[in-house]
């Protein structure tokens, strides 16, 4: 049986290493404190899955040119979660919602920013090797798409609080080396298995190719959307500013997070109802008046729809 302890580390580690004039020890980066805090952890499973972790803080950002020197001829799909601790769990309109993006090998880059402040699992596994677990006849245009892995693809999912314990388990492993490599392949495999069996829940029938820059334009068009919660979206004011037309724009924005844009828009208004009435400062009026409604009893309907229970019983739990 081959020895996957002696594998080589991920090209992107190495060379963050080098940049920082440390090494790699036992799978694992600790960031010198004159570049900032934290560490980098990598793990070659077998030659279908690999995983990185990253949690740190730098000074300031640093640019790894041409990670892709690993071997790039196997299609691999690549799972970022991100936002994943709950130091970067923003509290603001819930932008920095827990979430993976799931993007398949033409959507790779040439360059990566490492940026200040991160904790991502990134978990990369060849698409060739899915396509072998999987009937793919039958199943979603979304499902089948991902694994052939022939479109340029971006998908994002909310992470949902079972998948949220899968990744905490993952960030917080402290069993011993006998098992170590064990635990978190299975648990890597669990997050693969259940991301996927939520993408098959799109009901796209047809996927476009995406670029960079359309890809860089519907993250400002839904930045710019949660920014002010009280205001619901306008899809052609929308689309003027990202230069697209509105079907486009709809079009595209589906594609990515799985929904319309003015659901997204109510789901993450409902979050951040939630959120505020859990800190109990404010009265549920209050929290509705804030977040743009004008009647409380439509509120509640909305809240209770998006949430499962009433604001009122919400605040009280």
């Amino acid at each position: 049986m081959q020895d996957y302890r002696q594998q080589t580390i991920p090209y992107v580690l190495k060379r963050f290493a080098d940049i920082m004039g440390t090494e790699v020890k036992n799978r694992r980066l600790e960031i010198p404190e004159q570049f900032g805090t934290g560490y980098c952890a990598a793990y070659v499973f077998n030659d279908h899955i690999r995983m990185m972790i990253l949690d740190y803080e730098l000074h300031e950002n640093i640019i790894i040119e041409n990670p892709g020197s690993d071997d790039n001829t196997i299609p691999t799909i690549l799972f970022k979660f991100q936002n994943i601790t709950a130091d970067t769990i923003s509290t603001k309109q819930g932008r920095s919602t827990p979430s993976v993006l799931i993007a398949t090998s033409s959507m790779n880059t040439d360059a990566v920013t490492v940026h200040t402040n991160t904790a991502t699992i990134n978990i990369e596994i060849d698409a060739n090797y899915l396509k072998g677990l999987f009937d793919l006849s039958g199943k979603s245009p979304v499902l089948q798409s991902l694994i052939q892995n022939t479109q340029p693809l971006l998908f994002e999912q909310i992470i949902f609080p079972s998948l949220q314990m899968i990744v905490d388990e993952i960030m917080s492993s402290s069993v011993g080396e006998t098992f170590e490599m064990f635990l978190l392949r299975i648990k890597t495999e669990e997050l693969i298995c259940r991301l996927l069996m939520e993408l098959e829940k799109r009901d796209e029938q047809r996927l476009y190719d995406l670029n960079s820059q359309d890809i860089q334009t519907i993250y400002r068009v839904k930045e710019r959307m949660l920014e002010d919660l009280a205001t619901p979206p306008v899809i052609d004011v929308l689309a003027v500013d990202a230069n697209m037309s509105p079907t486009k724009l709809k079009r595209i924005f589906r594609q990515i997070f799985g929904n319309s844009i003015f659901s997204y828009y109510q789901d993450v208004r409902m979050k951040e109802a939630a959120r505020l009435l859990k800190e109990g400062k404010l009265s549920v009026s209050d929290v509705g008046t804030q977040l743009g409604f004008t009647n409380l009893s439509h509120f509640s309907k909305v809240f209770r729809e998006h949430i499962g229970v009433k604001p009122k019983q919400y605040s009280r739990s």
